[in-house]
């Protein structure tokens, strides 16, 4: 039996290719995981209403870059209404913004923030309300759930808000 501080040429080689095994997940990795979570298809198409976001980062907005709590956070800042940095997942978002003296009831308007916290494996979702017509259709612009970092908008029907959370301003009251 050899001592086990000596190393066979053969060792070498099996260490040699673990290392190399682990650069090639580490290298090749990243890039498939990012194109699978981007919908390139939508991306090309001009018209899909879906675009990658590219401007920079809002001094400020402490959210993780490319996710749905950046994005919302973000337009807050926007606005000139800016949001606590420290409610944490998409999930939370309700009760921390409770505890944080904001309104919350499920009647969007315009600029409220739309919270489930459903989805994304348990880390909830946000969506910024940028407009609500007078039939009560409400209008959100979101990130990360076409991709990664991408921005899409949609219309919603007033029926869908007894589905969601919408934090308002601190201490808003509706109707007046």
């Amino acid at each position: 039996m050899m001592p086990w501080h000596i190393k066979t040429r053969s060792s070498g080689w099996k260490e040699l290719s673990l290392v190399l095994g682990v650069l090639a997940v580490l290298i090749v990795l990243p890039p498939i995981v990012l194109f699978s979570m981007t919908d390139a298809k939508a991306l090309m198409n001009g018209d899909s209403g879906v675009s990658l976001y590219t401007d920079p980062s809002i001094a400020g907005d402490l959210y993780d870059y490319g996710n749905c709590t950046y994005w919302v956070s973000m337009r807050r800042i926007q606005v000139n209404d800016p949001i606590p940095q420290n409610w944490g997942n998409a999930a939370d978002w309700e009760l921390n913004a409770i505890l944080s003296g904001y309104k919350v009831d499920q009647k969007p308007s315009q600029y409220a923030i739309m919270q489930t916290p459903l989805g994304a494996n348990g880390l909830g979702h946000v969506a910024f309300v940028e407009s609500v017509d007078p039939d009560g259709t409400w209008h959100i612009s979101e990130m990360n759930v076409v991709g990664f970092d991408e921005v899409d908008n949609r219309a919603m029907p007033a029926s869908a808000a007894r589905n969601y959370s919408f934090i308002h301003d601190k201490g808003q009251v509706h109707g007046i």
